[in-house]
């Protein structure tokens, strides 16, 4: 039997809180997933400052997930489980509750999350193989879309395409259709790279929005221009253009100009790029990583709620 039990997951397992054991639960996507009358609905990607359109978006969600949430209410109902939130397919843990986003960023709610939730700010992993920039001169750009993005071939053509002419070197995650994409003089690249080891190295980073590479960013003090492609992303898109951490673009939608003219706005940005630094170092002093492995070692050793 384990002294503790961590799960990140985007659906619940009866299992886990009828274990007999404290119970860890991590949120790794935008925190829009602990729903708030006074923050936008979750995967919408609508503005925080702006409501129009969040009441009925919530109700089409509710219309489109009422009957397939019911079903899930019962089954873990049926297994001896508490039931579960409305709309939410994930229980809350008695013990510990864990989620990672900037102070910067996060979001200001009507309702206080309850004590047993701990916002790591960033949690980033030191595993990676270490990298060197190419040789050259001028600003460096990471373009990465993870591993689904980077498969859409055409839209990575049309990326190399409209940043072939930036005055910029440009390091390329190409992605599992690496052998279909033939890069520009100005850009090196590989299927996989070590993103935590090349984030510190780069001025600028375009990204399709996930979490990860959100606050990986944060961690290193990186501007972004998001293109976001589904679930959260259109979240956290929103969010850095609203904060001024970023532009978001219509991933499918961008003129050639939108995205170098974001390009060239975030780069000049003497000021953003000074704000982000100190932003980093505040992160980088209390690492994530440390903070949940403390919380949970308490949470195993204990077997009680951790609360703040």
């Amino acid at each position: 039997m384990p002294d503790a039990v961590v799960i990140d997951c985007v659906t619940g397992f009866p299992a886990i809180p009828l274990a007999g054991v404290p119970w860890a639960r991590i949120v790794s996507a935008n925190p829009l997933e602990m729903p708030d009358a006074d923050i936008p609905p979750v995967f919408s990607g609508y503005a925080a400052a702006e409501r129009t359109g969040w009441d009925e978006f919530r109700a089409e969600y509710a219309r489109t997930h009422k009957d397939l949430h019911a079903d899930f209410d019962a089954f873990c109902r049926d297994r001896g489980a508490p039931g579960l939130p409305q709309y939410e397919f994930m229980h809350t843990s008695p013990y510990l509750n864990l989620y990672l986003y900037p102070d910067e960023v996060d979001y200001a709610r009507a309702n206080a999350l309850d004590s047993t939730w701990h916002n790591l700010q960033a949690s980033v992993r030191e595993t990676d193989a270490p990298w060197e920039p190419p040789q050259g001169d001028g600003p460096l750009i990471y373009l990465s879309l993870g591993s689904l993005g980077s498969g859409d071939v055409d839209l990575m053509r049309t990326l190399i395409g409209t940043l072939a002419d930036v005055p910029a070197r440009i390091v390329v995650s190409k992605g599992p259709q690496h052998d279909q994409l033939e890069l520009a003089p100005n850009m090196t690249g590989q299927e996989f790279l070590p993103q935590v080891s090349i984030l510190p190295h780069v001025d600028l980073v375009i990204t399709h929005g996930g979490n990860n590479t959100v606050t990986e960013c944060f961690h290193n003090g990186k501007p972004m221009v998001v293109l976001p492609l589904f679930w959260d992303q259109v979240d956290n898109a929103q969010r850095l253009d609203e904060t001024g951490f970023g532009v978001r673009l219509s991933t499918y939608g961008f003129e050639d100009e939108e995205l170098t003219g974001a390009v060239d706005r975030l780069l000049a940005d003497t000021a953003l790029r000074e704000r982000m630094a100190a932003d980093a170092a505040r992160l980088q002093a209390n690492p994530g990583t440390a903070r949940a492995a403390g919380l949970i070692e308490q949470v195993a050793r204990t077997g009680a709620p951790v609360l703040r």
